[in-house]
């Protein structure tokens, strides 16, 4: 696969409302990760899709929609629903196992937040990270 002349690349996945179709859509997401050579940043993207989509099936509604988007410096994942209820940064404490999706999104992604979408229903949650090149990294650049 070549980068178009702006480096630029995007893809974007239709999810059934399903918890099932979690994993395979995590799978279609490491293929691409494979595909677009950013295999650096595949166990953390991996995670926050899989709770980002955990958090649409459970509170969400259709359609699920998971869109990647990235360049040479950056990657992006947003997972689109037609939910109404946004989802929340909750502060809890350690022995929580429920409502901790959104803490793990910001303490795995460099940015992340949470757009409405225009009409009143539905919502995109992000997570962005930057990429670090190898050159870079060589010369103690980031």
């Amino acid at each position: 696969m070549t980068l178009p002349s702006d480096g630029v690349r995007a893809a974007v996945l239709e999810i059934p409302h399903d918890a099932a179709a979690i994993s395979g859509a995590r799978d279609q997401v490491k293929e691409v990760l494979r595909a677009w050579q950013i295999t650096e940043l595949t166990d953390d993207v991996l995670l926050v899709v899989g709770e980002l989509l955990g958090n649409a099936v459970r509170h969400g509604a259709p359609p699920i929609r998971v869109s990647l988007w990235g360049t040479p410096r950056d990657f992006c994942v947003r997972v689109t629903d037609q939910g109404a209820e946004m989802p929340r940064l909750l502060h809890l404490d350690t022995e929580a196992v429920h409502r901790r999706g959104l803490a793990i999104v910001a303490a795995l992604a460099d940015e992340y937040g949470v757009n409405p979408l225009p009409g009143g229903t539905g919502k995109t949650v992000w997570a962005k990270w930057k990429r670090i090149s190898v050159t870079a990294l060589h010369a103690g650049k980031p």
